[in-house]
Order: C-alpha cells, then sequence, then structure tokens
C-alpha cells in the first residue's frame, strides 16, 4: 500500500515542474509572439525611420502622415498660373503673305497685305564650339628689358577647355547625376565636343577646387546659423562603406563626404559645435554628443514609429502619443514670432501630458513599444524644444531632403570610386544647392565660382 505522505510530496515535486516548464514555455511563446509580430507587421517606410528604397517589394497600403486640409485638389483660389509669353522682339521674323487668290488665281503681289495673326516658336540656335586663341606679343623697353605679356590665368600651353565648358562638365555631373559616360556622348552629339573621361573627371576636381572657398563660406554660416538640421546616408566610396553627411538651414546646405559615422566627422568641421544653434535631427545617438544650443528630435520619426507599435499591438497608448504630437505641430503654425518668449498656459498644457505618458504603465510583453517609451523618456526634454523657438521646425524632412540626393546620384550613376571624388561631389553639390536655395541659377554660380582666380 503507497504512503499517501510520499504519493502527495512526489505529486507536488511533478506539479512545481510542470509549472517551471509552463512558465519557460511561457516566455519563450512572449518571445516568438514579439518575433512574429514583426515579420507579420515589419517596419517600414510607412511606420519607422527606414528609407523606402529599403521596402524592397512590399506594396503595403499608403498611409500617409499628412492630416487632411480640407481643400479640394488640383491648384487652389488666387494662384497665380505660369502661361508661356510672346516677345514684342523676335530675333527673326518670317512673313507669310499670299501671292494669289485660291478661287480665282489672281495675281495678289501688288495688293496691300494686313496682319491678321502672329505666332511664334522658340527654337535653339545651333550649338557649336567656337575657339578662342591667346596670343602673347612682347615689347622692348629702350631700357634694353624685353617685357613678355602675359597669358590669363588657367589658359595653359598648347590647347584647353575653358571656363564654360569646365563648369557645365560639373553641373551636368553634380547637379544632374550624370555618369561620365554619359558626359562624353552629350559632348560629342550635342556639343561636337570630344572629351575624354579623364578630361571630364579632371574637369569637375578643377571646378571642386576653385568652389572651396564658397564650401568654406557655407560651413561658417552654419555655425552662425539658428537653427541646423542634420542627417546621413550610406553609401560605397572607393570600395569601402562611406557616410554623406549634411548640415543644412533654411538658406544653406552643406554636406560632408567621410568613412565615419560618429561625431568624428561632425567634430572635424565644427569642433566648437553650434552655440547659437538648435539642432534638429532623428535620435542617432552621436548627434548628442555635438556640443549645441539645444536639441529636437524629429517629430514625423516618431509618428512613424507609433504607427508600427499600434499596428503590433492597438496600443491606445500610441494613438494618444500620436495625438499629442499632431497637437503640438498644429499649435506650431498658430504662434507669432514674439509668443515664443512668453509663459504658454496650451504649452504647459502639452508638457504635462508629454510627462504622464512618458510615465504610463506598458505591458512588457508588448516590447516595441517599451523600447520606444524609454528611448523618449531619456530624449525627453528634446521633444518639444520647437514649441519654444520660432525658427526651429518640429521635424527633420528637409535635412532628408538636403541628403537624398546622394541616394539619387548612388541610382542613376552609382557609387564613388575615389575619396576624392565624393569630396568634390559633397563640395559642389553644397554649392549648387546653396545658390538653389538662395533663388539664384546654378550655373551661373559655378560661372562666377570659376571666375575666381585658384591662387594669389
Amino acid at each position: 500500500m503507497l504512503n499517501p505522505y510520499k504519493e502527495i510530496k512526489r505529486l507536488n515535486a511533478i506539479i512545481l515542474e510542470q509549472q517551471a516548464i509552463l512558465a519557460k514555455q511561457g516566455k519563450i511563446i512572449d518571445d516568438l509572439r514579439s518575433r512574429l509580430d514583426r515579420y507579420e507587421k515589419p517596419k517600414n517606410s510607412r511606420n519607422s525611420s527606414i528609407p523606402p528604397s529599403h521596402d524592397y517589394s512590399r506594396t503595403p497600403r499608403t498611409q500617409s502622415l499628412r492630416e487632411s486640409s480640407g481643400k479640394k485638389q488640383g491648384g487652389q483660389l488666387g494662384h497665380e498660373g505660369a502661361t508661356l509669353q510672346m516677345t514684342n522682339k523676335p530675333d527673326l521674323t518670317l512673313s507669310h503673305i499670299p501671292q494669289y487668290c485660291t478661287c480665282c488665281g489672281r495675281d495678289l503681289s501688288q495688293i496691300t497685305a494686313e496682319l491678321v495673326e502672329r505666332r511664334q516658336q522658340i527654337e535653339l540656335p545651333p550649338i557649336v564650339p567656337y575657339f578662342v586663341e591667346h596670343q602673347s606679343f612682347q615689347k622692348k623697353c629702350p631700357c634694353g628689358n624685353t617685357i613678355i605679356g602675359s597669358f590669363p590665368q588657367g589658359v595653359t600651353p598648347g590647347i584647353s577647355y575653358g571656363a564654360s565648358v569646365n563648369r557645365l562638365i560639373a553641373y551636368f555631373n553634380v547637379r544632374h547625376y550624370l555618369p561620365f559616360d554619359r558626359l562624353k556622348e552629350i559632348f560629342t552629339t550635342v556639343f561636337g565636343l570630344a572629351i575624354s573621361t579623364g578630361t571630364l573627371v579632371e574637369s569637375v576636381n578643377r571646378v571642386a577646387e576653385k568652389a572651396r572657398p564658397a564650401y568654406e563660406l557655407i560651413r561658417e554660416k552654419a555655425i552662425r546659423s539658428r537653427t541646423n538640421g542634420g542627417d546621413e546616408t550610406g553609401m560605397i566610396i572607393d570600395g569601402q562603406k562611406g557616410w554623406f553627411w549634411t548640415i543644412q538651414g533654411k538658406l544653406f546646405t552643406f554636406i560632408i563626404a567621410s568613412f565615419n559615422r560618429g561625431a568624428q566627422t561632425l567634430n572635424e568641421h565644427f569642433p566648437d559645435g553650434f552655440a547659437f544653434s538648435v539642432l534638429v535631427h532623428d535620435c542617432w545617438k552621436c548627434y548628442f554628443k555635438i556640443a549645441a544650443l539645444a536639441h529636437q528630435i524629429c517629430l514625423a520619426h516618431l509618428l512613424r514609429e507609433f504607427n508600427h507599435v499600434y499596428e503590433c499591438y492597438k496600443l491606445k497608448w500610441a494613438t494618444d502619443f500620436k495625438q499629442l504630437l499632431v497637437e503640438t505641430i498644429a499649435f506650431k503654425k498658430t504662434l507669432l514670432p514674439g509668443d515664443y518668449h512668453k509663459t504658454l498656459s496650451q504649452r504647459t498644457v502639452f508638457e504635462e501630458r508629454l510627462s504622464a505618458l512618458l510615465q504610463q504603465s506598458i505591458n512588457p510583453k508588448h516590447s516595441i513599444a517599451v523600447s520606444l517609451q524609454k528611448r523618449l523618456i531619456k530624449y525627453k526634454p528634446h521633444i518639444l524644444t520647437f514649441l519654444y523657438f520660432h525658427e526651429v521646425p518640429p521635424d527633420n524632412n528637409a535635412s532628408e531632403r538636403a541628403i537624398r540626393n546622394v541616394k539619387v546620384k548612388q541610382k542613376i550613376s552609382g557609387q564613388f570610386r575615389s575619396f576624392e571624388g565624393a569630396k568634390n561631389f559633397a563640395i559642389l553639390r553644397s554649392v549648387i544647392d546653396t545658390a538653389i536655395k538662395n533663388n539664384l541659377n546654378p550655373l551661373h554660380s559655378l560661372s562666377k565660382i570659376y571666375a575666381v582666380p585658384l591662387y594669389g
């Protein structure tokens, strides 16, 4: 006969063992559910900071962060249209005068014609290269000294391409991302100039060297700016993993080529940081190592992340947080420049709601939400900075647009074969984008830069 006490002890041991197994299995199930959420509702360009290029072949339902404005599609009332206008001083006028009657055949050449209608076409003149010859003469002074006329700077012995050709090569290559093989074809078929690939490369390098002083002026502008946006993107340079950075503002864009994605790159170009600037960026940690007046993290990135959290867990916390950010952005649009130095009750309300959401308890099983909340607690002082500065935007979209040209270049003409080529692209693109932001013709800007002597 079994001893009842021993049997009970044995069964209790089995129960404890089974409970331990169930607890272990529960943890495994929770982990697998979390992983499954990541596969079923993966991060993409709609719900995270992942760029659209990494969406691959996914065709998700469009989910824009923009709210409806209530306006109809198309041009709005009061919008000024642009229509091609005729000129009052055409370069060539062709008169179409009837010489005989199409009914009876009578000669009409002696009858005065009356103008009934004008039509114009815009044509381009034939594009052909023209050759400028520079001749150096000498004179002999009665004192016995011989003086020889000096050639302008840039006029090398023999024959070479002039400033207009060099700046056009740089413009096509950097502004329009044309690879050198296509540039060769364009200059051969359109301009009648058979330029070698090596000459094209040297031409871009030459213009970039001329542009270095302007590049330095843009850097100085960034240092003095009251608001700076920063972003970076990867690029293969000389067969290695490289990075392009941008520091930009409303009227300037400064681009850097580097092999480093850490704070070292910005410290090299901005050793004293941005003492007068609010630095707007995403949550990449190196930006917080740069000295600045204040920091503002990108709310557009956060809105996408809250989309992802809601897709995974259907948490009200995510929708409440998203609603808070949307309301603060709308409130920003109502503020006048003089409001930012006042104590605003609505701003205080936003900050209190922010604190409450950051303190709200979240189920540990919702790991993505927990991780996001921890990060926001860490960066809480940098979430609503834009409500204190008139020039500071709530997002980093302008910086993403400024750095996007690097990825466009990669798609059209490939990667950089040398670090020197990457640096020259950064210099010229900085100058071109800054010119565009100031409503200047980028080709004319390169013309002025190329007219400046390289030395002296």
